[in-house]
């Protein structure tokens, strides 16, 4: 393998004798093997020169400790970014630690908490998944002893009053709406992952904690690099005072990116460093490995009719990148497949190529490790989840992880691979959210993921967060990012990627009905607005009026400086000007062609224009051969077609404009239907006549030369004076749009969310009426759609698999689906369900049409996809008839949505008016917490 700053490649043979044999890997002889060519080591940094960067924030200093505080503090020796957070909690700051992947980020929390055991005072630490919390939940047990920690998810609740309790984000923020007493005494906040604030439906929650959680209650804040994490710290700071912004950017491990090569017609893949380095060797000197460059664009051939495809070229395929990571002692390893279905088939190929990376007595541990991970599942439902085949890869070493996979089949994944048992996993992204698997090397299939839509190239956030588990702190000296050659992705594009780190973090927060019923109950109208305007959104927003303000200001300047430079005594000379202009249209008005070319370069995309057939709207331009074609959508033909000035006797009218639909699309039949829909809405206006005739030339030249600024010496730089004046009114109108935007701030948006509660009778005045007491304790993303069905007593007389199936509406989304409407299910499991459920779309449709007038985001409808199997399993039937003949639906999806569904079902157990309905629910809860599911959330006390 290539040193990282060679330009050499190294070539490989396919060689699977081997790992098809009997013989393990660890025995067979090295002589087997070429010489080693993976790249040496990197030098570490000097631990006196840490590529780090912080910030002081605020009020309070950071003192130094001393050297043998040092020692006071862990049994190993601390890295310089750690000793520093350390320093600002013994100096009572809040602390935010932005540091990669496996860097030690948890040093500083269980600093937190031996401080606040010490001082006799609790510490909560939350993280976003629940599979998070019960293992940290289970490393906190084993450190400090189970009596003093405890667990609170929607799943379990495990010595909630203990001092270090373990929860996800979402139970800490309902806790401070309610007020509970078990915040008496809290030292710390731990929040990890705290980046999730970005997420679109669940980031606002970190917001809501931040901000009302008590003011002396220090937090530490752990996340992944971001770009802007002084930023996000110095928000904390204006909330919460001082401060401390601990910023480590570099891995624990030092990365190595290479870029694997398949050739057309040849067994042999090419392996090469994604960048060579320069100089001193240090991050500043590497560029991209200007071979892999030439061998992109070298063998590049056009396809007519999509992507690029580079002949020669091909990707590498799963059985010879597991023989080639083996070859180079690169194993074990985590292979990114952004495909469920990918991953398992992944596994598949490769037993079926007959690979086995383990010995006698690695199986015979995995085979323990599995069977104690899935003992609690009978062997019925073992066969529905395919144990069979997933044993029998796990046994080979090889192994899939992913959410389509129950609880247990993961849970035993990541154990034997934490192990060094298992030594390739095909994971989809999940498992880089904050499970502990570092392998040494990470392969990335496909730098593009499918978004429902589209497929997006990985931005630089995603790619770092992949390939952070690159490399075992102790164990490697180097991890190993290997992109995989794809068509559809250069290699412009991948060292590009690999080049940047991070994204900045961005907030996702926004008034929602429960935060605003919560605001209500616990907070004066001043003081709600003031609490969302510290948040993160509002912080971040305000930073850019700030900005628009400054360049509001400078073009206000301007625009008076070139006013007066425009001003002539001898008369207007902007009047001169537009003369002038409309002067030379004129005359260009006396060339045909040239009149409808420049007619045709000033239409915009969504233009509709006047056509001998009737109507067109503009879709695009299309510029070859120096000459200009308007691609057209015609209404009365019904398909796109081109149109250039040879089509056009006159300059093109423009009757009317449409705001053409997203992602653009124009192949696509359901997107010309949606264009020419938004065309059949449009009220046209009459065309627009062309200005002048053969006569108006001489008619403007005489205005021009009787004008008095005709006399003006100075006259060419007050006309040039004019047109700046012109421009800089066109960016003081753009500046003030978007200040205006800008401006639209979150307690005017909360001011609208408040007047729909009023009209829909949740809040009078500054009061929660009974229906808002009850919004208030619905924490579900379809909040207000589930008061609604409840007032509307749409959940009342229910039998409990009728309860279960019409509650999973609420809860469930299909994959990959927005229909913008309610979709069926596969069949209605009961006639009272499709009743019900369609009684609720009804009330989601008024919802809707409220909300839309009302100018806030529209909830999502109502999904019964799930009604036919949460109601057979309430029912009582086993898994393997609910999931029988499902191809889509796996085991780790049933349980999933299960368990979302359950957790509504308790909560309208708490809030439902109506007791019998309230007993339904809390008997649909216990009917559906059973079997797999049951197990998926158990965690040893």
């Amino acid at each position: 393998m290539p040193t990282p700053g060679s330009c050499g490649r190294s070539r490989r043979r396919a060689r699977r004798r081997s790992r098809r044999s009997k013989t393990s890997p660890q025995s067979r002889p090295r002589s087997r093997r070429r010489a080693p060519r993976r790249p040496p080591p990197r030098p570490p940094h000097p631990p006196h020169q840490p590529r780090r960067q912080h910030r002081r924030l605020r009020r309070r200093e950071v003192r130094t400790a001393a050297p043998d505080r040092v020692t006071d503090r862990a049994d190993f020796a601390l890295d310089a970014f750690q000793v520093e957070a350390l320093d600002a909690l013994d100096a009572g700051n809040s602390v935010l630690v932005a540091a990669p992947t496996g860097s030690g980020k948890t040093v500083v929390a269980e600093y937190a908490i031996q401080r606040a055991l010490g001082a006799g005072g609790k510490v909560f630490y939350t993280t976003p998944l629940k599979a998070l919390s019960n293992q940290k939940f289970g490393d906190f047990v084993r450190r400090y002893s189970a009596g003093r920690v405890g667990l609170l998810t929607g799943d379990n609740s495990i010595n909630g009053e203990a001092p270090v309790v373990v929860m996800t984000t979402e139970v800490l923020r309902n806790m401070i709406y309610a007020g509970s007493p078990t915040l008496a005494g809290l030292r710390y906040v731990v929040l990890d992952e705290v980046h999730y604030l970005q997420d679109r439906y669940r980031g606002p929650v970190w917001e809501e904690v931040i901000v009302h959680l008590p003011l002396e209650v220090d937090l530490v804040c752990l996340s992944a690099t971001v770009s802007n994490a002084e930023e996000v710290a110095e928000w904390i700071a204006t909330v919460r005072g001082a401060t401390t912004a601990v910023i480590e950017r570099r891995r624990p491990v030092a990365l190595h990116d290479l870029y694997l090569v398949g050739e057309r017609g040849h067994d042999e893949l090419v392996l090469l460093p994604t960048f060579v380095v320069d100089g001193d060797g240090s991050d500043g000197d590497k560029r991209p490995n200007p071979e892999a460059v030439r061998m992109d664009r070298r063998v590049g051939s056009s396809s007519r009719h999509g992507p690029r495809v580079r002949m020669r070229l091909r990707t590498p395929g799963r059985v010879e990148v597991l023989d080639l990571l083996a070859d180079e002692d690169l194993l074990p390893a985590i292979t990114f497949i952004f495909s469920r279905a990918g991953c398992d088939q992944a596994v598949q190929t490769c037993l079926g190529a007959g690979l086995r990376l383990t010995n006698s007595d690695e199986r015979a541990e995995i085979r323990r490790i599995a069977e104690a991970h899935t003992q609690s599942l009978s062997d019925d439902d073992l066969d529905v989840l395919g144990y069979g085949p997933w044993i029998a890869g796990l046994e080979a070493g090889i192994a899939a992880h992913h959410a389509g996979m129950v609880p247990a089949m993961k849970e035993a994944v990541e154990e034997a691979f934490a192990g060094g048992l298992v030594k390739m996993v095909y994971a989809t992204e999940t498992l880089a959210l904050g499970i502990n698997m570092p392998a040494r090397s990470v392969v990335i299939e496909k730098l593009t993921k499918f978004t429902g839509e589209r497929h997006d190239l990985l931005t630089p956030g995603e790619y770092t967060q992949l390939t952070g588990r690159a490399g075992r702190r102790g164990i490697d000296d180097v991890g190993y990012a290997v992109v995989c050659w794809n068509p559809f992705v250069t290699f412009e594009q991948v060292a590009a990627l690999a080049a940047r780190e991070s994204d900045a973090l961005r907030s996702a927060f926004r008034p929602t009905y429960n935060m605003a019923v919560n605001l209500v109950r616990s907070y004066t109208p001043e003081r709600a607005r003031e609490l969302l305007n510290l948040s993160f959104a509002q912080f971040h927003a305000d930073r850019e009026v700030v900005v628009l303000e400054r360049d509001l200001a400078r073009t206000r300047e301007q625009l008076e400086r070139y006013r007066e430079l425009a001003t002539s005594t001898y008369g207007d000379a902007g009047e001169f000007r537009r003369l002038r202009t409309a002067l030379d249209e004129a005359r260009r008005g006396r060339s045909r062609a040239r009149s409808v070319e420049r007619a045709l370069a000033r239409v915009r995309p969504g233009d509709v224009l006047a056509v001998p057939s009737g109507r067109a709207v503009v879709l695009a331009h299309d510029q070859r051969r120096n000459r200009l074609r308007l691609v057209a959508l015609d209404e009365a033909r019904r398909h796109v077609v081109r149109l250039g000035a040879d089509d056009f006797s006159a300059p093109p009218a423009v009757v009317g404009h449409i705001d053409l639909p997203q992602p653009f699309a124009p192949r696509s039949p359901a997107y010309r239907r949606a264009v020419l829909d938004a065309l059949r809405q449009l009220r046209a206006r009459p065309p627009s006549a062309s200005k002048f005739d053969d006569g108006e030339v001489e008619r403007v030249e005489a205005e021009l030369a009787a004008h008095p600024v005709a006399r003006d010496p100075d006259r060419e730089a007050r006309l040039r004076a004019s047109f700046a004046v012109d421009r800089f009114e066109r960016e003081l109108a753009r500046l003030e749009r978007r200040a205006r935007g800008r401006n639209e701030s979150l307690a005017r948006q909360l001011e609208r969310v408040v007047d729909l509660l009023e009209r829909r009778r949740y809040i009078d005045g500054w009061s929660l009426t009974d229906a808002g007491e009850m919004l208030a304790d619905l924490y579900v993303e379809t909040d207000l759609l589930v008061a609604e069905a409840v007032r509307s007593g749409l959940l009342d007389g229910l039998a409990v698999p009728a309860f279960a199936a019409v509650a999973s509406c609420f809860t469930y989304e299909r994959r990959g689906l927005d229909s913008g409407g309610v979709l069926p299910p596969i069949h209605w499991p009961a006639r009272v369900v499709a009743d019900r459920v369609r009684a609720i779309e009804r009330v989601w449709h008024d919802l809707v049409a409220a909300e839309e007038d009302a100018r806030l985001p529209t909830t999502r409808p109502p999904d019964p996809g799930f009604t036919p199997y949460i109601y057979a399993w309430a029912s009582g039937e086993p898994l393997a008839a609910v999931l029988e003949d499902e191809d889509e639906l796996t085991g780790g999806d049933f349980v999933r949505n299960t368990k979302q569904c359950i957790d509504l079902l308790h909560q309208i157990a708490d809030v439902a008016p109506n007791p019998a309905t309230a007993a339904v629910a809390r008997a649909a809860a216990d009917a559906c917490s059973r079997g797999v599911v049951a197990a998926a959330g158990a965690v040893a006390a």
